[in-house]
């Protein structure tokens, strides 16, 4: 809801008594129902109500927004909304809020002589135009990029690939979600030959068991996590927990299951192990519908040790992978993951039951690791292995973090190697695109450039010297912060930085753009079931406030690309997404029309026939297949592949002189960076500060209590936070978490830019790190 509606004291006592139902109050805080949000709603107002997804997560909740007087003061789940009916999290509930913080970016901001200067939208747009016309000239269109966003809507992210890769001819294009979901992308593309899950939300309604593979649910994605507790008491499902980490999730789970970081690759590999020795192999399944492969191994870290990756698959039989799990038997895993063989047999034993449905969700546990592909191929393996996968209620489901994620950066392609509908390396696929982007096929480069490590790394070494950033903050999230926060700096850099508020990322930039947020403009996000969502603007932005689009758009013509960029400000939407649906004609990615997307809360693709496909790969679902049964059609024989992956340690293991754990992640109250959760003063109330989550028994030893200051150092600097004992989440042994929303406290200061050399996604969820009372 909006400001007073409850007090800050009520507010948390209501947090606390509320849940997805009664049984299950106090394992988790967040959601809130229809009849609850009711009840809160202002009294006598006339308000005007609109529907929306909600501005954060990955599950795509709809929502309904309430406005008067040209204001957004009201918020309710949408009941009509099949994703969340009618819930919302605390998030969620207070989302509108947002838009309201009093330091709000209303005007252009540009540096001169180190200080910032308000200037006119104009103005800042001619700037930003001249200096890409400079930078290119002076040092070739590579040298200038973009980075982006899983929080970018559809259009924003298609016009900024247009641009720089059809027109200028750069594929200097990434987003955020190469932070968090290139893993998830890798993973499917190397199993299944296309990107995004083949299941949906509805498989919630039909699984047996849930296996949460180092996904803390119950706080990233409480809505959908309260789902699985309603199936629990309707149908006795059971929810295993499989983590490094005690939290919310494990307290609500039937089963918490806790593993040493890194060896889940090798649990998965022994799980496979148990399903192919007790004869639990789909056998007809497998033969019918798999392939078996296996990579490259001892393929690097990323850490800038000139190695040159490129996996080269090697087609192997059953025979082989049989005899490479041998080394992967439950007793010898025990030893390497500290999960007992017995838990490990008990985990393979309901994957192998064939009279079982089995949901395994997973989101930056596994995708966030520096052999991330490998881990996605491995859950795979397991629902290949025993066939359990594309019908409802048997789904490998990897959940999302950001917005649209999926929308606009998997299926827009705002990756360096990416296009809408295909990659830049295939040459069908250029002339594809250059068509309808109106421009000569070799303006687009075959080649892709640099992933967002390397972009960072580029712009230290100077061969990149303009970067565009928009809806994201990286000099909050880039692992190994330090280093690339300095870079900006150099001389000879020029960065300009698109945003809602001042964050450490304006901090660096010489031009600052004032943004539109959310539904003070129109767009559409694409969430993690394949569900692309519309907004229409409700609410003008402050002052000078533009869409990310339309700041792109501006820019574009200034740079001489008015025929590729067209549009007319009043309908350019509409426009730009009748012109991406294109991309993904045919029924294996059509798009929904716009006007379904009006009228409908989001839609999934592909669209085909005026329905929606839930269940990929099968034909009793998916119109796209072309054999009857199971027919993995983004492998050219129709065969998704088995993957032999073994297990290999990280990047960074502690030792003598750095010997505990360092994870990072998220909490419930705040979104990502808390730019914008942490103006939203109940939120900021209830979670004011990071802090560092110790183990209780490691926490006594060193005299340490909760709040006392603790100084944590790694082989990249130190920093000091309060101590967190037997509150939230609880560590293992050896082990220490800390959320990383604070700018105050950055933890990515001392984290490591170690990354799956596939996806290049960095593992931030461990490097060794030396613990201390301060």
């Amino acid at each position: 809801m909006y400001q007073s509606l409850t007090n800050r004291r009520s507010f948390i006592k209501k947090m606390a008594m509320l849940s997805a139902m009664t049984a299950a109050a106090s394992m988790f805080p967040g959601i809130l129902f229809a009849e609850d949000q009711e009840k809160a709603l202002p009294k006598g107002k006339n308000l005007s109500w609109k529907k929306a997804p909600c501005r954060f997560c990955g599950v795509g909740c709809g929502v309904l927004i309430g406005t008067e007087n040209g204001k957004a003061i009201a918020v309710k789940g949408d009941p009509k909304s099949p994703v969340n009916k009618g819930l919302c999290c605390v998030k969620g509930y207070h989302s509108v809020m947002a838009m309201y913080g009093k330091d709000r970016l209303t005007k252009p901001l540009v540096k001169k002589n180190g200080r910032y200067v308000e200037t006119s939208m104009k103005e800042a747009l001619d700037l930003v135009a001249s200096k890409m016309k400079e930078t290119i000239s002076e040092h070739g269109k590579d040298a200038v990029s973009i980075y982006g966003s899983g929080q970018w809507t559809i259009p924003d992210g298609y016009v900024a690939s247009k641009l720089f890769k059809g027109c200028i001819g750069t594929n200097n294009v990434e987003a955020n979600a190469r932070l968090c979901m290139a893993s998830a992308v890798t993973g499917f593309l190397t199993s299944f030959g296309l990107d995004e899950p083949m299941g949906c939300y509805e498989d919630i309604d039909h699984a047996n068991v849930f296996v949460l593979w180092g996904n803390n649910m119950a706080e990233m994605h409480p809505v959908l996590f309260s789902r699985l507790l309603d199936q629990r008491m309707k149908r006795g499902v059971k929810i295993i927990d499989f983590a490094t980490r005690t939290t919310r999730t494990s307290a609500a789970a039937d089963k918490s299951i806790l593993f040493r970081p890194q060896t889940d690759l090798a649990v998965a590999n022994a799980i496979c192990y148990e399903i192919v020795k007790n004869g639990w192999v789909n056998t007809s399944f497998v033969e019918d519908h798999c392939n078996f492969n296996k990579g490259l191994t001892n393929m690097g870290y990323g850490l800038e040790d000139k190695y040159k990756f490129t996996d080269k698959p090697e087609k192997i039989d059953f025979k082989a992978y049989k005899k490479f799990l041998e080394d992967y038997s439950p007793e010898k895993v025990e030893k390497i993951s500290g999960v007992s063989a017995k838990d490990i047999k008990y985990m393979a034993a309901l994957y192998g039951d064939p009279n079982k449905k089995v949901m395994s969700l997973w989101c930056m546990g596994p995708n966030q690791h520096s052999r991330g592909t490998w881990m996605n191929n491995l859950i795979y393996n397991i629902h290949l292995l025993t066939g359990k996968i594309s019908t409802p209620g048997n789904s490998p489901f990897s959940l999302t973090g950001q917005p649209s994620a999926c929308g606009t950066v998997r299926e827009v392609g705002t990756l360096t190697h990416k296009l809408p509908h295909g990659v830049v390396m295939n040459k069908e696929h250029r002339e594809f695109a250059a068509k309808i982007w109106d421009v000569p096929a070799e303006n687009i480069s075959p080649k892709p450039t640099y992933h967002t490590v390397e972009m960072f790394r580029a712009l230290d070494r100077g061969d990149i010297r303009f970067m565009w950033i928009q809806v994201t903050n990286p000099m909050v999230t880039m692992p190994k912060l330090k280093r690339y926060r300095d870079a900006t700096k150099k001389e000879g850099r020029f960065i300009v930085v698109s945003d809602i508020y001042p964050t450490p990322t304006t901090d660096i930039a010489d031009v600052i753009l004032p943004s539109a947020m959310w539904v003070e403009r129109e767009g559409m996000y694409g969430n993690s079931e394949r569900r692309t969502q519309y907004f229409e603007q409700m609410v003008e932005p402050p002052g000078e406030a533009l869409s990310d689009t339309w700041q792109i758009v501006e820019v574009a013509k200034r740079l001489g690309y008015e025929k590729q960029f067209y549009y007319n400000k009043d309908t350019h939407i509409e426009e730009i997404y009748t012109e991406y649906r294109r991309h993904h004609e045919g029924k294996k990615h059509n798009m929904a029309p716009l006007e379904v997307l009006k009228k409908e809360p989001g839609m999934q693709w592909p669209y085909v026939e005026g329905k929606p496909t839930k269940w990929r790969f099968h034909s009793k679902y998916d119109p796209a297949c072309t054999k009857e049964g199971y027919d993995f059609y983004g492998k050219p024989d129709g065969k998704a592949i088995i993957w032999q992956r073994p297990y290999e340690p990280a990047a960074e293991e502690p030792d003598k002189d750095y010997p505990f754990w360092l994870n990072t992640g998220r909490v419930v109250e705040h979104w990502h960076t808390g730019s914008m959760t942490r103006r939203i003063p109940v939120l900021h109330k209830a979670m004011p500060h990071a802090y560092v989550e110790l183990n209780p028994g490691d926490a006594k030893r060193m005299q340490v209590r909760t709040g006392d200051p603790v100084k944590l150092t790694t082989r990249r600097g130190s920093i000091t936070l309060p101590a967190s004992i037997n509150e939230r989440g609880v560590p293992t042994p050896g082990q220490v978490f800390v959320p990383f929303f604070d700018e105050n406290m950055l933890i990515n200061d001392i984290t490591l830019d170690s990354f799956c050399p596939i996806s290049k996604e960095p593992d931030y969820k461990k490097c060794a790190v030396k613990v201390e009372k301060a």
